[in-house]
């Protein structure tokens, strides 16, 4: 069965955290049309504050982004890992696995916050979307409404 993958990482500073650049980066599409991926690829976007939060996609393969992605009895099961030990906000607790029949999509979002080793500089941010189909899609189908919806996001502060 096809699998469809979308990554999307939005990241910024404090200075994006109000106003005006806040506005813009708020306003960042979490969904994108799909170009022609590979079948052992996802289709990943990177947004930045210090590029004005233009898209900027790429081809990856589908094993470097973090989640996990386990066919079973029919359906797929989805769970993004949680990389950053040393990222805010902690996580005891997760949503568990989400598990697609064949025609339905994920999005998962989840948001951290991480400050430098020694403390020296200002803090930055993370949004990470993953956008995830089961089975044959058309380009669109993450500018739709998703299946289903698991919103991960934390306080950041």
């Amino acid at each position: 069965m096809e699998i469809t993958v979308q990554w999307i990482r939005t990241s910024w500073t404090k200075q994006s955290r109000g106003g005006e650049a806040a506005s813009l980066r708020n306003a960042a599409p979490v969904g994108f049309a799909l170009p022609h991926v590979e079948a052992t690829s996802a289709h990943v976007i990177r947004m930045q504050e210090r590029d004005g939060f233009e898209p900027c996609d790429t081809q990856e393969d589908r094993g470097k982004v973090d989640v996990q992605l386990r066919e079973a009895d029919g359906r797929l099961r989805v769970l993004p890992r949680v990389e950053p030990l040393f990222a805010l906000p902690p996580r005891p607790r997760r949503p568990p696995a989400v598990r697609l029949a064949p025609g339905q999509w994920v999005r998962w979002q989840l948001n951290y916050r991480f400050s430098s080793m020694a403390g020296m500089q200002d803090w930055s941010y993370w949004l990470d979307t993953f956008n995830i189909a089961y089975g044959p899609v058309n380009d669109e189908v993450f500018l739709s409404t998703p299946t289903v919806f698991v919103d991960e996001q934390g306080p950041v502060r």
